[in-house]
């Protein structure tokens, strides 16, 4: 299974690295077959906020088939109006089992026509920008992620690795997620009751 991660300049690093740490301590646990990639639009170094510099595995022109998609939050005002990221995160969403947006990257697919008429959330700073710009949504808070169908998303920054522990228990099972958790010295928080 491919799960790739789209970052993006001034993408928050815990958006990424959390879900990519969940994910390759799960992997490692549970003798899974499971490849976690980076990508981003271009190949080179990627700014990530704070002046953070990563490499990512591939570009939109290299990587491989994508199953689990996870568009990350930051500074995302930018990333929205390029159709070119939108139409890509609209095709592989296509395609994908699993969509995910941490923080803000909920942003990003509601802009890619996503998210219609679903249930979401994102960084408690960002909602009523979401809801104002996208009215489609029906935004809610007090929820540390909000799984509908094939899509999911999470509220900022550390949200994205409870909402990763999530998908392992889906992907995997509910021990695994746990056991993940436990490795990694992480209180796996859950759930509360969603409000608008």
């Amino acid at each position: 299974m491919n799960f790739g991660i789209y970052i993006y300049k001034n993408a928050e690093v815990l958006d990424f690295s959390g879900p990519f740490e969940v994910l390759s301590t799960a992997n490692r646990l549970g003798n899974k077959d499971w490849n976690i990639f980076l990508v981003s639009e271009n190949q080179g170094v990627t700014q990530a906020r704070g002046g953070y510099p990563i490499n990512s595995h591939f570009s939109f022109e290299d990587h491989p088939e994508i199953d689990v998609l996870i568009v990350v939050g930051g500074i995302h005002t930018e990333e929205v109006k390029k159709s070119n990221v939108t139409t890509w995160v609209a095709k592989v969403a296509e395609n994908s089992m699993k969509v995910a947006s941490v923080c803000t990257g909920a942003f990003i697919l509601a802009e890619a026509g996503l998210l219609d008429g679903l249930t979401v959330t994102t960084h408690w700073e960002d909602l009523s920008d979401l809801m104002t710009d996208y009215p489609q949504l029906n935004v809610v808070s007090d929820q540390r992620w909000v799984p509908q169908g094939k899509y999911i998303t999470s509220g900022g920054i550390s949200a994205g690795i409870d909402m990763t522990l999530h998908l392992v228990s889906e992907l995997a099972n509910l021990t695994l997620a746990k056991e993940t958790a436990k490795q990694m010295e992480y209180n796996w928080q859950k759930n509360t009751q969603p409000s608008v």
